[in-house]
């Protein structure tokens, strides 16, 4: 149910305006929220309440109500005052209770209703009816999904809460332990830039207020309610993918996976196939600091020698006899289109191979 702080801040409001004494306790008799210390223990006068047929009733100095959730007897309230008003102060509290209660009721209805989403747990029928009840209505919406670099704490729940809570039509949850989920409703974000934008602004709030690193993967459009599951499961792609290709990253859209995804997918036995063609029996252990940044240099200048030799400080030549050097050992020359492109792919799936064996 609701939380005993959130009662008894409003417990206190209560009293600071009216200034009478309230309490609130099970209907087992155990305590939940007061303003004042009672007398002795209240459990059997409650619980005898409770169990009578009368709404309201006076007994030793307080006023006693029941706080009926939902039509089931949630709470009894106690007002700690022999004033006349007192007894209009005890029903205005149980209605602020009662409606407390329901809404975080009906909140979490929503929560349950969306994770059941989330992880394929609903018939289409079934999530229409419900979602009817809810007042949960049709929308553009994406998933964005928040990885944390460790479990998370209340304080960066509650920042992500904070930031998208008061939009109804945003949904915050949660399906395990190192992630928030996000389902965005993306109807006023209408271009990948602001998706995009969005997502860096969730890194940058989170690892600034959380003080974490947090990485955010987040899927494609969809329209229809059984599709958020499928922007779910592409935005736990994009972060698992992103793990192996794209590390320096902390946002990754599913959309510009690429090639990355595609490989991602391959089954274990076609990449070990695909490498052994390239490299034959052992893959040459030549890929020192001085290489690795040519080659990262001569992709990113799409194969310009000169513009890769200026930006890497070093003569054409220089770095002409490099790539001579690595073609000898590799039986592959990066400076034509069709050798750079497969060597690009089998350092990719290179890298896939190390991550599942975990290296």
């Amino acid at each position: 149910m609701i939380s005993n702080h959130k009662i008894q801040t409003a417990l206190d409001e209560i009293k600071e305006i009216s200034r009478i004494d309230l309490a609130l306790y099970t209907e087992k008799g155990k305590p939940v929220a007061s303003t004042f210390t009672p007398e002795g223990d209240m459990e059997p006068a409650v619980t005898s309440f409770a169990d009578s047929m009368a709404e309201s009733q006076m007994l030793a100095g307080c006023h006693f109500f029941k706080v009926f959730v939902e039509g089931e007897l949630e709470y009894v309230l106690l007002t700690h005052s022999q004033v006349e008003d007192a007894y209009m102060i005890g029903r205005l509290a149980v209605c602020q209770v009662r409606n407390l209660a329901a809404a975080y009721m009906e909140q979490f209805d929503r929560n349950n209703f969306m994770q059941n989403i989330l992880l394929g747990n609903m018939l289409v029928v079934d999530m229409y009816n419900k979602a009817q009840k809810l007042h949960i209505e049709q929308a553009e919406r994406v998933v964005f999904v928040i990885d944390l670099e460790r479990k998370k704490d209340t304080t960066a729940m509650e920042l992500v809460k904070n930031l998208f809570v008061t939009k109804a039509k945003d949904f915050v949850t949660e399906v395990d332990e190192q992630s928030i989920i996000l389902i965005k409703d993306t109807r006023e974000l209408p271009d990948e830039e602001m998706l995009a934008g969005m997502a860096s602004m969730i890194v940058d709030n989170v690892q600034t207020e959380a003080m974490m690193r947090v990485r955010v993967g987040y899927g494609s459009r969809v329209n229809n309610l059984q599709d958020i599951a499928k922007s779910y499961q592409e935005a736990r792609m994009a972060l698992e993918v992103g793990r192996i290709f794209y590390v320096d990253r902390d946002t990754i859209a599913y959309r510009y996976l690429g090639i990355g995804r595609l490989i991602y997918q391959l089954p274990m036995s076609l990449c070990e196939m695909f490498i052994h063609e390239v490299f034959g029996d052992e893959v040459p252990d030549v890929f020192n600091d001085e290489i690795t940044s040519t080659i990262q240099k001569f992709f990113e200048n799409n194969l310009n020698i000169s513009e890769t030799a200026r930006q890497l400080y070093v003569h054409r030549n220089t770095l002409v006899y490099r790539l001579e050097r690595l073609e000898k050992t590799i039986g592959l020359d990066i400076r034509k289109f069709d050798d750079a492109m497969t060597f690009k792919i089998a350092m990719m799936v290179l890298a896939h191979m190390n991550y599942q064996n975990g290296q």
